[in-house]
């Protein structure tokens, strides 16, 4: 699943729903996307809830936004990021944009800023509604990719193999698709594209996977690897390269 790198985007954090202890994995992964045009994080400011955020705001060069919080218990500062997606967008000067929010009511936002061609990708934590996350074109787990990086520095630092990680407990609220899932419709992808021999391209099926799941990655599920790769190692899968062309079959 290949990243386009030449973009212009549109950094948009929701300070009120998502940690600063993310920053660091935010920045890095929008800038594998191109170059960030904003950096704008949003929230009250005069408030102690985003006391830990201030130091971040420093560190990165992001742009705080103010809203005051008129009405107990509205997070107005969704209207203020709304309104300024739309300043953004009819300033013509990015071509992408990236909410980082686990906040359902950004969905519409979303499919309104696709409608005029721009490409939206997402980041938030594994409970983000499953509306926001398939109305992204690709969106990104923050609570896995941390554990992810975590883990590997533990590695690293003890010399020990890294251990799989379990997959989310049904009892902890998560939009995360279940394995069982992704792999059903890849074979349904795989079915609907392969040639006589039974092998299909892989970049044609990668990309069909994505549309339909913006949140896969193999993270999710535990090794922080190539797609591909976790194929490959799956029992119902098979996976050749031919003159530099990944392919992929389902297993007899």
């Amino acid at each position: 699943m290949a990243i386009e790198t030449n973009k212009s985007i549109a950094l948009l954090i929701d300070a009120e729903n998502i940690s600063p202890r993310y920053i660091e994995i935010i920045i890095d992964e929008a800038n594998k996307y191109g170059k960030i045009n904003y950096r704008r994080v949003y929230g009250d400011w005069t408030t102690d809830n985003l006391k830990t955020w201030k130091d971040k705001v420093n560190e990165f060069a992001l742009t705080p936004v103010q809203q005051y919080a008129y009405t107990q218990g509205k997070n107005v500062s969704d209207f203020t990021l709304i309104i300024d997606a739309m300043d953004i967008l009819y300033s013509n000067k990015v071509d992408s944009f990236c909410l980082v929010t686990s906040d359902s009511d950004f969905t519409k936002l979303v499919t309104r800023l696709r409608e005029d061609d721009m490409f939206v990708f997402g980041m938030g934590e594994s409970k983000t509604p499953i509306s926001l996350v398939n109305s992204c074109e690709s969106f990104a787990y923050l609570d896995k990719m941390l554990a992810d990086t975590k883990e590997e520095k533990e590695k690293s630092t003890s010399g020990k193999k890294k251990t799989v990680k379990k997959a989310p407990s049904s009892k902890t609220e998560s939009s995360i698709t279940p394995l069982e899932r992704i792999e059903t419709e890849l074979k349904n992808i795989i079915e609907s594209n392969q040639e006589d021999d039974g092998w299909a391209y892989w970049s044609i099926v990668a990309n069909l996977l994505q549309k339909k799941f913006p949140g896969f990655h193999p993270r999710n599920y535990g090794p922080n690897i190539r797609p591909i790769t976790f194929f490959k190692q799956h029992k119902d899968f098979s996976v050749k390269i031919d003159n530099k062309v990944a392919y992929i079959k389902i297993k007899q």
